[in-house]
């Protein structure tokens, strides 16, 4: 039986690609850290996509203390794999994988989207111009 509040569900965008990382050159079988899919989770959204924190917290569904508490965890065990040339390993735990993108705060994660946003944008800008220019219906170039 656990004791205290049971912990809340965090959202996650996808399951990472690759759930443990090696270091080479280092003889025999080196030791092995353990970083929780949250851990990685903050990791990615604070450091890889440039979330701040309280932004990170929205996305993963929990206060912006934990989001700090978590970051912070995540990278004491990358610190402690880099210098002491440790395995690391991606535990699953409790998430929610595939947030809504409304959970996630005015960051661009779709290059795509972006590039048909701006095109979307250039052509409004475009038409937007001829609406008040002196060029004759049906006489601009496209």
């Amino acid at each position: 039986m656990h004791k205290g509040r049971r912990k809340k569900i965090r959202y996650i965008q996808m399951m990472p690609k690759i759930s443990q990382f090696s270091p080479r050159g280092k003889p025999g079988r080196p030791d092995e850290i353990e970083l929780k899919i949250d851990e990685y989770e903050a990791l990615k959204l604070a450091d890889f996509q440039g979330y701040d924190q309280s932004e990170g917290a929205k996305a993963m569904g929990i206060s912006r203390p934990s989001f700090g508490r978590i970051l912070r965890s995540a990278r004491t065990i990358v610190a402690d794999a880099l210098v002491n040339g440790k395995i690391i390993k991606i535990r699953v735990g409790n998430v929610q994988v595939g947030v809504r993108h409304r959970n996630y705060p005015g960051k661009r994660l779709d290059l795509e989207a972006a590039a048909i946003d701006s095109f979307t944008a250039d052509k409004k800008l475009r038409q937007g111009i001829l609406k008040y220019s002196h060029i004759p219906k049906g006489k601009e170039k496209h």
